[in-house]
């Protein structure tokens, strides 16, 4: 099994998020004002980053983990028969699933496996 990203990427891409939301609050060009006036205002923009970044280092630390992606040949056994004949599903698609976690919606890639023996599908990384 394998990382379907690399770690360089993946933090690339999460202090891209950052950096995007960051001048959404306090823009790099000093002639370009500061929004908001009050306390509330200030909150709001920092739960609007919080919820931009939080889900990005979630489906980035998805990506990296080492059971993202496996490959033909490699996926173990039925988790409900047993059997060791199972084969990728669609293994030329990559399928995505939105999860909904409490910082927001997560778009993660998931395999799907089937088995030869009882027919029945499943997820080799168990996401």
């Amino acid at each position: 099994m394998a990382a379907r990203t690399t770690r360089r990427e993946a933090r690339e891409r999460i202090i891209r998020a950052f950096m995007d939301s960051l001048d959404q609050i306090i823009p790099p060009d000093e002639s370009a004002p500061l929004r908001g006036q009050t306390f509330l205002d200030w909150e709001r923009q920092a739960d609007a980053l919080r919820r931009a970044v939080v889900p990005t280092v979630l489906q980035e630390r998805a990506a990296l983990d080492g059971g993202a992606e496996v490959a033909a040949g490699q996926c173990g056994k039925c988790p409900r028969c047993g059997s060791g004949r199972i084969y990728l599903d669609r293994a030329d698609q990559q399928p995505q699933k939105e999860v909904i976690s409490p910082h927001g919606p997560v778009v993660i890639v998931r395999q799907h496996c089937r088995c030869r023996d009882c027919g029945r599908s499943f997820s080799p990384s168990g996401s």
